[in-house]
């Protein structure tokens, strides 16, 4: 195993294990098997010519598939991603500043549970295909397994991880992310009256520079989690992220092209000024 592999598998000293903070031994191969996963998913999605058959896509791409309302559909699809690493931290002991592993895992459980129990309940999007929700909630276990098991049997951390730049750095970056990524899909959401199905072009906050500005915000999301734990499956499911929701705002950016003759032609795909 290289160097690089190990360093990120094996995170400062092993002070978590001497306070007894890791009731399993940790298993390497399915971490690694996991990551991996992550990546090929990820890279196998920029060589697909048609997007999800979600969203805007379900009618040209899945047009007699059976479906679930949008909010139901989130919720089953997300929920395993909470319920999951929540339901392996509910085992850990816990304080207000306990183990860094910890710490992280519940930023992770944040992001879903607004995932799982908030944008369900906001959500005004069009049905979804069973075939898409499975194939979703099969991922988001597999991912919160993946997650919640490293953070929790594996990571460690030296007692100073908490003033160690890539931890300050990295939840500010996952708290930046999730702003732009609520407040964007605030602005799509106000896109529409109840009822209505007319598609408009999104304006405000980040959407007068990208077209994916809430793919946006969750990739950076992943990217400042992936620097705070400084862990291969978190770098794995940033990379896994940066892939999927980079191709689904292009294939959005297009959308809005076709769409709309007056759709502004400064607007990047998803990076401000870049792409």
């Amino acid at each position: 195993m290289g160097r690089g592999v190990r360093a990120l598998l094996y995170v400062g000293s092993s002070h978590w294990r001497e306070r007894g903070a890791m009731p399993g031994r940790c298993q390497q191969s399915p971490v690694l098997a996991g990551s991996a996963t992550l990546v090929a998913l990820g890279a196998l999605s920029l060589y697909f010519p048609e997007p999800a058959g979600y969203g805007k896509y379900t009618e040209t791409l899945t047009p007699s598939a059976v479906r679930l309302p949008a909010g139901a559909a989130w919720f089953l699809q997300e929920l395993p991603s909470f319920a999951v690493p929540a339901g392996i931290l509910a085992w850990q002991p816990w304080s207000l500043f306990g183990l860094p592993g910890t710490v992280l895992l519940v930023l992770f459980c944040a992001h879903y549970f607004h995932r799982t129990f908030v944008y369900p309940l906001l959500n005004r999007g069009r049905p979804f295909p069973l075939a898409i929700i499975f194939k979703g909630f099969v991922f988001c276990m597999g991912n919160g397994v993946l997650q919640g098991y490293y953070l929790i049997y594996c990571a460690e951390y030296p007692d100073e991880w908490y003033t160690d730049i890539r931890f300050s750095l990295g939840v500010f970056l996952f708290i930046l992310g999730m702003g732009i990524n609520i407040h964007s899909d605030y602005i799509l959401r106000q896109l529409r009256k109840p009822g209505e199905t007319i598609y408009k072009i999104p304006q405000g906050g980040l959407f007068t520079y990208v077209s994916g500005a809430n793919f946006f915000g969750e990739i950076v999301e992943w990217i400042g989690y992936a620097l705070a734990t400084w862990s291969l499956p978190a770098l794995a499911f940033a990379f896994f992220s940066l892939c999927f929701l980079g191709m689904r705002a292009f294939h959005h950016h297009r959308f809005y092209l076709k769409m709309f003759e007056d759709y502004p032609k400064s607007r990047k795909v998803l990076i401000p000024f870049i792409f």
